[in-house]
């Protein structure tokens, strides 16, 4: 069955506080709060959000500080867990929808765990093979070095970090072999047809405390980018990201460069690989539903 799902912010900045306030008071947020024993509470979306972000940390953090992989598993009452599981699709983060407009300046590939870097960049190949626009690609990732999971994974044999592998899959993606230009962390290769494609390596931006999370890459993205104002940007990820992923690039590159960002999921029906589909648990939309929560707190502050 399809669910319409509950908006997300835009980026245009008197309509940020109303789209966090949509998406942090809807039907299913609020569902998953009972069903954990919460009393909602009243308050601004500031306030609702510092509630939430407590709450979320209190009911719903299971990495403790780690990586997602090594996040435990909560032991949940059936209908505790299709509670979440509705909530989940109802926020956005369970199907794939395609991207609102055909024709965008930027689309850029987000990074993640190995297995997510080959399929990200293998759709967005297939997006512009099927008829997206976009005037240049841009694939973002750190030099985080890959797991002993990650390491096992056949199609990524050879690689180190996360950026060998989101450059591996842009190579296979777009049939490439060799970049036209390459300079430190940036990797830019020009397909027969098509747009160029730049592989971005992003420093943290605390390396003494993590490494380089969404926003740094978005961020360093937007230092070697041409951002103007009205640019649309489409940004693709897995659909379990999209809320706080694109509230991440709302706040790095819609506020300060007055463009436009569209995000969306990958459809795994679209990509021919050879690579399991991740199993997405309770714990885990629990996790990045508090991953969005944090997003938009960010979000909201940036604007104060």
């Amino acid at each position: 069955m399809h669910v319409q799902p509950v908006p997300l912010p835009t980026g245009e900045p008197a309509a940020v506080f109303d789209g966090v306030a949509r998406w942090i008071t809807s039907s299913p947020l609020r569902d998953l709060v009972a069903a954990f024993g919460g009393q909602w509470p009243t308050g601004d979306s500031p306030s609702l959000l510092a509630w939430l972000d407590a709450f979320s940390a209190a009911h719903w953090d299971f990495r403790r500080g780690g990586e997602r992989p090594d996040a435990a598993e909560p032991a949940l009452a059936p209908a505790v867990k299709a509670v979440v599981e509705e909530s989940a699709a109802a926020l956005g983060m369970v199907e794939s929808r395609p991207p609102r407009h055909r024709e965008y300046q930027h689309l850029i590939v987000l990074g993640g765990l190995a297995h997510a870097c080959v399929r990200r960049t293998a759709y967005a190949a297939h997006l512009l093979r099927r008829g997206t626009v976009a005037e240049g690609v841009g694939v973002l990732g750190s030099y985080r070095p890959l797991s002993d999971a990650e390491l096992a994974i056949p199609v990524v044999r050879g690689c180190a970090t996360e950026v060998d592998v989101l450059d591996l899959g842009v190579r296979a993606a777009f049939g490439v072999r060799a970049p036209v230009a390459s300079n430190g962390d940036v990797r830019t290769y020009q397909p027969a047809e098509g747009p160029a494609v730049t592989v971005l390596a992003a420093p943290s931006s605390d390396p003494r405390l993590r490494r380089a999370h969404t926003a740094d890459t978005q961020l360093f993205w937007a230092q070697h980018a041409t951002l103007k104002k009205g640019d649309r940007v489409l940004v693709v990820t897995a659909p379990i990201y999209v809320p706080f992923q694109h509230c991440d690039a709302i706040r790095t590159l819609a506020l300060p460069y007055g463009c436009t960002v569209d995000t969306v999921g990958v459809d795994p029906r679209a990509v021919d690989d050879s690579l399991p589909e991740p199993v997405l648990t309770p714990g885990r939309y629990l996790q990045e539903i508090r991953s969005a929560i944090r997003s938009m707190r960010h979000l909201v502050a940036a604007l104060a």
